[in-house]
């Protein structure tokens, strides 16, 4: 993907999340939920793993050897953090990775 694309991507992400409310007004609180969110290495596991293709919490579950409850708790970190994004109209509810999970995984996860 050419770096308009992504850029282009990375904007309609951010207009979506605006429009959703789900933009934090405070960067130090953002970058605080960031750093808690990545330092569990289950949910660096997701994010590897949702970085291929789209999953429901029962295959990530399933794949990690994590009960439902577990799960789900770290899905829903990831995405509360703006790393994962729920796939809209997909039954049953699917996570794929968002462009700031893709970031991570380039900047961070990938360098170590």
């Amino acid at each position: 993907m050419s770096g308009k694309d992504d850029s282009t991507k990375k904007q309609e992400w951010l207009k979506k999340l605006e429009k959703e409310g789900r933009l934090k007004a405070n960067p130090t609180e953002d970058h605080k939920i960031g750093l808690q969110t990545m330092q569990n290495p289950t949910r660096r596991k997701i994010l590897k793993m949702l970085n291929n293709s789209s999953l429901s919490v029962v295959e990530i579950g399933d794949n990690l050897n994590l009960n439902g409850s577990m799960a789900k708790f770290h899905v829903e970190m990831l995405e509360n953090a703006l790393y994962v994004d729920r796939v809209e109209n997909s039954e049953p509810l699917r996570y794929e990775i968002s462009p700031r999970g893709e970031a991570f995984l380039e900047n961070v996860e990938e360098t170590e």
